[in-house]
């Protein structure tokens, strides 16, 4: 079983390609067949769409079912929301955080009356 500080890093290295980042936005929408997505990226071959759809599986982002030969990837948006919880939330409040310190030292320091 991986750590989830691997399984956080595949997730990164994953978002940190535009190709991949583009099929998770077409999967948004809703699932799609593997033939759908390289009629979608039709400046990439099949192998490169299929690279790019194993490094979203490994990483959980994409889930796969199999009909017959047919393969549908579905988005799985958990990791990515596990992610911005462990990462971004954080940072975002320690921001906030910041902000508003500064707005209640500017304010402070605001004379009530202009000089004339």
């Amino acid at each position: 079983m991986k750590s989830a500080v691997d399984q956080n890093d595949r997730v990164w290295r994953a978002l940190g390609d535009p190709v991949r980042r583009a099929i998770l936005d077409v999967l948004g929408n809703g699932p799609a067949t593997t033939g759908q997505l390289v009629e979608r990226f039709d400046e990439l071959c099949r192998t490169a769409v299929m690279k790019h759809l194993d490094v979203l599986e490994a990483a959980r982002l994409v889930i796969v079912r199999r009909e017959g030969r047919v393969r549908w990837n579905y988005l799985n948006p958990v990791p990515i929301e596990k992610v911005c919880r462990r990462w971004v939330d954080a940072h975002a409040r320690r921001m906030g955080s910041a902000l508003n310190r500064l707005k209640d030292v500017v304010e402070t320091d605001i004379p009530t009356s202009r000089p004339k």
